[in-house]
C-alpha cells in the first residue's frame, strides 16, 4: 500500500483530486458534473464505489457542481466543516443525515493508515480550507484557491514529497485582460488567488529535501499557459537556489484530462 493521486481536473471549470492509499481512496472536491466525474474516474481506471468518501475545501461551484450526484447516486459520505456546510445548503440537493460529516479546520482525520490534516486557506468563500495527507513518512499537501500564502500555512506543508499548488495567473495578462476590473481586482486581492511569481515564492519556502514534484493547478484559462506558468516558477525557484532540472519535478494539471496515477 502506497500513497497515490491523481489531479483529475483542475481549472476555473471544476476541480477535482483523488488521493488513495490502496486501501482508502479519497476525492478531494467533485467540481464536475456528474457524468463528467464518471467519465474522469474511468480513465485512470478507478471506481467511484471504491470511494471511502468526498472532502470538500469550499462552496464555490467549480468545486462542488457534481457532489449531491455522486453523493447520492454512490452512497458516499462527506466531509466539510460546519460553515461550510451551511455555505452549501441549496446548492448540492438533499443529503441523508448519516452521509454528513463535520471536519473542521486544524483537525486530523485518520482513514486506516492514511491521516488528513486540514488546514485554513485565505479565499472569498465561507471558511476555505485544504488538505495535507500523510502516509508514515510520506506527504502530500494540496493547495488552491488562496490569495496568500502565509506562514502557518507554509508551517503545515513545508517539505512535502509532492504538492498540488495553485499557480493561477500571470499578473500582466490577468491586468491586460478582457475581465471587468472588479473581477480583476478580486483574483488580485488577498481572498483571490496565487500569481505563478507569489505561487514561486512561497514554494521557495517550503520545498525541503523531501520535495519530488509540484503539479501546477488551477490555471487561469484566460490569464495564465501551463508554459508560461512552468517558465515563471522555474525562474524564480532558480533566482532562489533551488534546481528545477535536477532535484524537482514541475507538472502540468489540465481542466479536463487527469494527469496519470502519481505514486509519491
Amino acid at each position: 500500500m502506497s500513497l497515490h493521486f491523481s489531479v483529475l481536473a483542475s481549472g476555473s471549470t471544476g476541480n477535482a483530486i483523488l488521493v488513495s492509499d490502496g486501501e482508502h481512496s479519497l476525492l478531494v472536491d467533485a467540481g464536475l458534473s456528474g457524468k463528467q466525474m464518471e467519465a474522469l474516474f474511468q480513465q485512470v481506471n478507478r471506481n467511484i464505489p471504491d470511494l471511502s468518501g468526498i472532502l470538500v475545501t469550499h462552496e464555490h461551484s467549480d468545486h462542488i457542481k457534481g457532489l449531491g450526484v455522486l453523493a447520492r447516486k454512490y452512497k458516499l459520505p462527506i466531509f466539510a466543516n460546519e460553515k461550510t456546510w451551511n455555505a452549501m445548503d441549496g446548492l448540492i440537493g438533499n443529503i441523508n443525515t448519516e452521509q454528513k460529516f463535520h471536519f473542521e479546520i486544524g483537525q486530523t482525520k485518520s482513514f486506516g493508515q492514511l491521516e488528513v490534516e486540514s488546514f485554513g486557506v485565505s479565499h472569498d468563500a465561507a471558511e476555505p480550507m485544504f488538505y495535507v495527507f500523510h502516509q508514515g513518512s510520506k506527504k502530500l499537501t494540496l493547495i488552491t484557491d488562496t490569495g496568500y500564502v502565509s506562514d502557518r500555512m507554509k508551517g503545515t506543508i513545508k517539505n512535502s514529497d509532492m504538492y498540488v499548488f495553485e499557480s493561477n495567473h500571470d499578473v500582466e495578462m490577468l491586468r491586460m485582460g478582457r475581465y471587468p476590473w472588479s473581477i480583476k481586482r478580486r483574483i488580485l486581492s488577498d481572498v483571490g488567488h496565487v500569481s505563478n511569481e507569489d505561487a514561486a515564492l512561497a514554494m521557495a519556502d517550503v520545498i525541503g529535501d523531501q520535495t519530488k514534484r509540484i503539479y501546477l493547478a488551477h490555471l487561469s484559462q484566460d490569464n495564465n499557459m501551463k508554459e508560461i506558468a512552468r517558465m515563471s516558477v522555474a525562474q524564480v525557484l532558480q533566482q532562489k537556489d533551488i534546481n528545477v532540472e535536477d532535484n524537482i519535478l514541475l507538472c502540468d494539471t489540465d481542466p479536463k484530462r487527469p494527469t496519470d496515477i502519481v505514486y509519491v
